[in-house]
């Protein structure tokens, strides 16, 4: 799965989007940016691996505090923050754990990620949560980056089909 068919369709559509990433490093906006037309729809790409900088990128330090910087309710706020930001019609948020404790965030499942996407012309998130067990970080994240390309086609590609059939 690629993410040519949502570039095609956020270009026709004069949409665009951004991402916040944390346990991904990049990933999803590399995937993006791998497709050509990239620039047309991608706004900005943070990728906030540390509190302070989610914080610095408009998380509420009380969201991490309460729920853990681990959770949907920070996912939600970086792919909101993101949004905001960029002033992009589409904000990604991922945040998780990866083969690793995190001595700093003692909260939280590990190998569990958060994802959240952020639809700004209808104010609504479409969040998804997924465990990964494999050894490889890398291919942890490959699982994770997939997890989210398909999300982000069934809000952009199937929502325009069920529109379309109404």
């Amino acid at each position: 799965m690629d993410f040519k068919k949502i570039i095609e369709k956020l270009t026709q559509e004069k949409k665009t989007i951004s991402t916040m990433e944390s346990c991904t490093g990049g990933g999803v906006a590399n995937a993006i940016t791998n497709i050509e037309g990239a620039s047309e729809i991608l706004k900005f790409s943070a990728v906030t691996y540390s509190n302070e900088y989610k914080i610095k990128m408009g998380v509420n330090r009380k969201t991490i505090d309460s729920f853990s910087v681990y959770s949907i309710e920070v996912a939600q706020e970086m792919a909101y923050n993101i949004s905001k930001f960029a002033n992009s019609n589409y904000g990604v948020g991922i945040t998780g754990k990866l083969n690793r404790a995190d001595i700093n965030n003692n909260f939280g499942e590990d190998n569990e990620v958060f994802i959240s996407i952020y639809d700004k012309d209808n104010n609504t998130y479409t969040n998804d949560s997924i465990k990964v067990y494999e050894r490889n970080r890398e291919l942890n994240k490959k699982i994770v980056i997939d997890r989210i390309i398909s999300k982000i086609q069934e809000l952009i590609i199937n929502k325009s089909i069920k529109k379309t059939n109404q």
